[in-house]
This record gives C-alpha cells, structure tokens and sequence, in this order.
C-alpha cells in the first residue's frame, strides 16, 4: 500500500478519553445496593489476582450480600486477599477468625496479628480493633501506652470509638497522666461523630463539671441521646440529671436531644 493509500484510509476511531473503571462501577453498585453488579464486575478482577476485588467479594460471603452467606468461601478470598498484603483483607479475615463461623474455629490469636498488620497499614478500623484489644488484655498482652497510640491513630482516621477510648485514657489515666478536661475534649469529638458512648460520658461529665461547665441541661440532652443510640453509660446518670432539673430545663434538654 502507498503512502497516498495509507492517509485516504478512514482512521480509526479515538478511544475514550475515561474508560470506566470497572472498581468504581462495582463500588458504585454496591453502594446502590445493587450488590449483585459489584459482584459481577469484581469476580474477574479477583481471579486475575486484585486483593481489593477480592476482599470485597469475601466480605459478601461473610455478610451474605448478593449471594448466600458462605464463611467458608468468605475464609478463601479473604485469604486471598490478605496474603496479598490488602489491609481490608487483613481486617476483615481478623474479624472471621475472632468471632468464628459455621465450620470455621475462632482463633483470637490470628486475628490479633491480622488486626495489627491492617493497622501498620494504616487501617483505622484495625487500629481501633487493635487499640481495643491491647487495653482488654485477654487476647493479647495488655499495653495501655500501645493502646493509646493506636486509639489515637484511629482516632485521627474518624473512628468515632477510638475518639472516645482516648477520652477513657485521659480519664482513667490509662498510659497518660489523668486530665480531665482532655478527656471531654475527646469525649466531645467522639460524640459529635456520632459514638454513643461518647454522647454518655459527654453528657456525665456536663453533670459533674469534670473537665467542662456544670450544665444539667446540656448533660441530659447528652445523655437522652446516648440512650436512644443504646449506650449502656447513659443509664446510671439518667435518673439524677432529671431529677436536678425543673420541668423546663427538661423539656430544653429533650429538645437539644431531637435537634440534628
């Protein structure tokens, strides 16, 4: 073919300029709820070895989305996944072996590795499983100082529990010295994120002036959240905020605890 030939031919069309990725497609369909698209799109990609495809597949084995609950496979492509590094993987395979499943033996101990290599990651979610573990002592050695730092670490990725651990931490003055007034602080960010404890030892520490103003009205306002949201804190302070209050300081309390 001559040169003439060569430039009369049509071209070819131009690709896209943004082919879709097929990860944010998935993700855009589970998110939707349409988790049986994300599957779709994700099974290729896990058997041609992406450890996030496969961990998100495991996950729907594990909680029964888009397909029947199988903790078996579940265990299979978390494995998959965590072998390869993938942090998600790492704490979701944690998760299985802590708590066990139908033909699957809980193995606390490693979970605990499985927590604290997703937190080296940076995982905030392992951080805060590890931060936990660590103070309770039961799985693993208890170390109220590592505590902290992965509270905090977690704290700093959004986990709203961590935020108020470190509240408990300051309080209790678990491997930092005791200061109250830091602890509302933390208490308070972690209520504000929406953490029902926190709202609880928030709205406590509003009724004792501990670390912030003594204000009845703000503590019950606290707690009537807390104890919507189910925290098991709340319920002791209760009874003697009310009880310290008029009925319109506790009809302002009910209706801070309504408000957004």
């Amino acid at each position: 073919m001559g040169w003439l030939s060569f430039l009369r031919r049509a071209a070819p069309p131009a690709p896209p300029e943004h082919e879709p990725d097929p990860m944010d497609q998935a993700m855009a369909a589970f998110r939707e709820g349409d988790y049986g698209t994300a599957l779709a799109l994700w099974e290729p990609l896990a058997r041609a070895g992406n450890a996030r495809a496969q961990s998100n597949i495991g996950s729907c084995f594990a909680e029964g989305l888009g397909v029947p609950r199988d903790p078996k496979l579940a265990l299979q492509w978390l494995t998959l996944a965590a072998e390869a590094g993938h942090p998600t993987g790492e704490r979701n395979l944690a998760a299985l072996y802590l708590q066990g499943a139908e033909g699957i033996e809980p193995d606390p101990t490693r979970a605990a590795a499985l927590y604290r290599r997703a937190a080296e990651q940076g995982d905030a979610l392992a951080q805060d499983m590890l931060s936990w573990m660590l103070l309770e002592g039961e799985i693993i050695p208890p170390d109220h100082e590592e505590a902290r730092r992965w509270a905090e670490a977690a704290a700093e990725g959004g986990v709203a529990a961590s935020m108020t651990r470190m509240g408990m931490l300051y309080h209790h003055a678990m491997g930092v010295e005791r200061d109250v007034a830091e602890a509302a602080r933390w208490w308070r960010m972690g209520a504000l994120a929406g953490d029902a404890d926190g709202q609880a030892m928030l709205g406590a520490a509003h009724h004792l002036g501990a670390g912030v103003p003594k204000d009845g009205v703000e503590a019950l306002a606290w707690l009537i959240r807390a104890d919507r949201a189910g925290s098991a804190l709340a319920q002791p302070f209760l009874a003697p905020v009310r009880a310290s209050l008029d009925a319109a300081g506790i009809a302002e309390a009910e209706a801070r605890a309504a408000a957004p």
